[in-house]
């Protein structure tokens, strides 16, 4: 009877194991997604932007007619009548994917999902609709957070380590493509830690799963049911899917999402160097086993490397404790980093490991007065009267427009047609190198600021002077003069 009992609980257990094991194949394969798909789906949205954009007025031909020609008004007439002679305005709408985070209303997209828009709405599951305001993005990563206010309780969605996930894993995808919302696909990790050339922050998840335009800013899920990826881009020489499409891990996504949801901006870590690839060439030059680290080509002047003795040629092989085996690891840990924290640097220098202390910077800090020079330097002065743009020279603009090293001056920026100065042969690309500064014993005044012309404007206004005279290098030409009358 005892033996009864065994074989019956025996083959009980057998019993519940075999309904409740995983449904898979013998290969592994699951059977079915439906159960996690339906456990997912109302965490996921989709995002519809509106941008208003204005077109110019006046957008007829432009033809010439001899002053007075009857011709001249009836043309006018008829295209300022068809366009009415006022901007047109027209709504431009994309479609695209997101996740709720956060019960009380935080989205997470991707950030050229929502690019300009003007207006943001966000479809749930159960076609509710939602205004959506932006509290943050980061075009770096490629992220951006919104919030909606939720009128009742939704679905928000749990993250995984990406770090944790392997090739060859199943994932699952939920998005919208091309409008179609509510769209899940699977498929498995095909590698890790790609780099795209989106930007120096690449370090992608590739998946064969089924991703289209629409899908970008969806969650890639685990067979967990877990966020480790943000659907973002495909490789597709069609515009469709051909099984290639990459997600931004969420080891790297969550650190920004959570400043941004703070801060509603990113504070990321600022070393000041410019760096390359350690080549085999390189290595053995250098006198290292094999390629790794990041060689350093340039220090920013008075950055946090160049405070802590950092030196062009320095292979950096460690930061923070962590290995730096190539040159895209550094910009990505360097940026994960707290800003202010000391840091130590491991590096490779005349045969030997030096090892150094670093404070570092804020990225974003630097970046701002780096923004602020380059608007300083373009800086214009525009001299309506005359019709002319002028500007300081900068290497970009010489770059630009060709000007060689040698020729010191104002650029001459832009120049109305339809002005006096373009009729004495001022053009775009012309550099005033000189003023006549006294006509008298015709003395030149060298000019490198547009002030210097507005001063001298001013100046020959007060002595009652009528004429100012322009020593100009013409643009793939010779030097010349060129005068334009000064109006009272």
């Amino acid at each position: 009877m005892k033996i009864l009992i065994k074989r019956i609980i025996f083959f009980s257990l057998l019993i519940i194991i075999f309904f409740n094991a995983p449904t898979t194949n013998s290969k592994g394969i699951p059977e079915t997604f439906s159960n996690l798909a339906d456990e997912l789906l109302p965490g996921v949205v989709n995002i519809s932007t509106t941008q208003i954009i204005e077109n110019k007025y006046n957008n007829y031909p432009q033809f010439q007619w001899p002053p007075g020609s009857p011709f001249e008004d009836m043309f006018r007439d008829f295209f300022e009548d068809k366009n009415n002679n006022t901007p047109k305005k027209r709504k431009a709408t994309s479609l695209g994917s997101g996740f709720v985070i956060d019960e009380s209303g935080f989205i997470v997209t991707n950030n050229h999902v929502i690019g300009e828009a003007d207006e943001i709405e966000v479809v749930f599951q159960d076609e509710t609709r939602l205004e959506a305001e932006l509290v943050g993005r980061d075009p770096k990563v490629d992220i951006a957070v919104l919030k909606v206010k939720p009128k009742k309780k939704i679905k928000a969605l749990k993250w995984g380590d990406s770090s944790k996930s392997k090739v060859g894993d199943w994932v699952l995808a939920i998005g919208n493509p091309f409008g179609l919302g509510g769209t899940v696909t699977a498929g498995i990790i095909s590698a890790k830690s790609r780099d795209i050339g989106m930007g120096q922050y690449d370090s992608f998840i590739q998946t064969d799963a089924s991703i289209n335009k629409g899908n970008s800013g969806g969650p890639m899920f685990n067979m967990d049911g877990e966020v480790i990826g943000i659907n973002s881009a495909i490789f597709s020489p069609s515009g469709g899917s051909v099984g290639i499409g990459f997600a931004i891990p969420s080891t790297m996504a969550i650190d920004v999402i959570n400043q941004l949801k703070k801060f509603g901006k990113t504070s990321r870590g600022w070393l000041g160097v410019r760096i390359q690839t350690v080549t085999e060439e390189i290595a053995e030059a250098y006198g290292l086993d094999k390629p790794s680290g990041a060689l350093v080509a340039s220090v920013e002047n008075n950055s946090p490397s160049f405070k802590a003795g950092v030196k062009p040629g320095d292979i950096i092989l460690k930061f923070d404790g962590k290995d730096i085996k190539n040159d895209r690891d550094l910009p990505r840990v360097v940026a994960a980093t707290k800003v202010g924290k000391n840091v130590e640097l491991e590096i490779w220098r005349g045969n030997r490991i030096l090892n150094l202390k670093v404070k570092l910077g804020e990225l974003e800090t630097f970046e701002k007065k780096l923004k602020a020079n380059v608007e300083d330097e373009q800086k214009t002065n525009e001299l309506k009267e005359y019709g002319i743009q002028l500007t300081k020279l900068t290497p970009n603009l010489r770059n630009r427009f060709g000007i060689s090293k040698d020729i010191k001056g104002v650029l001459v920026l832009n120049v109305d047609r339809n002005s006096i100065a373009f009729a004495r042969g001022l053009k775009s690309g012309d550099v005033i190198v000189s003023i006549v500064d006294n006509y008298a014993t015709q003395s030149h005044k060298n000019v490198s600021d547009p002030k210097d012309i507005v001063n001298k404007i001013d100046k020959l206004k007060k002595n009652k002077k009528k004429i100012l005279l322009l020593y100009v290098k013409h643009l793939k030409s010779s030097l010349g003069y060129v005068p334009l009358k000064i109006d009272d």
